[in-house]
């Protein structure tokens, strides 16, 4: 079992309306000192695969297939050795 995780950004050419909204709202709350704010997402998810190359591999094509807009969004991720929590 590995457990991957993952985050999808919008590519830095692409207006981030959340983040600038974000940034608003810190400077409102006196964080003048914090710019270029920036939204994504997070998600971690198990993958039972026979070994780490195979979890890398699903876990890439579920991202480039689902989790992230190839247009508008890059993603990163890591795969690690994991046991199943109940």
């Amino acid at each position: 079992m590995f457990r991957s995780k993952i985050t999808v950004t919008l590519r830095p050419s692409i207006l981030d309306p959340q983040g600038k909204a974000v940034e608003l709202g810190m400077h409102s709350l006196g964080y003048q000192s914090v710019a270029h704010v920036r939204i994504g997402k997070y998600i971690e998810m198990d993958v039972d695969a026979k070994d780490r190359q195979m979890a890398e591999k699903i876990t890439r094509e579920v991202c480039a297939k689902l989790l992230a807009n190839p247009v508008m969004e890059d993603f990163a991720y890591s795969v690690e050795a994991a046991g199943r929590e109940e």
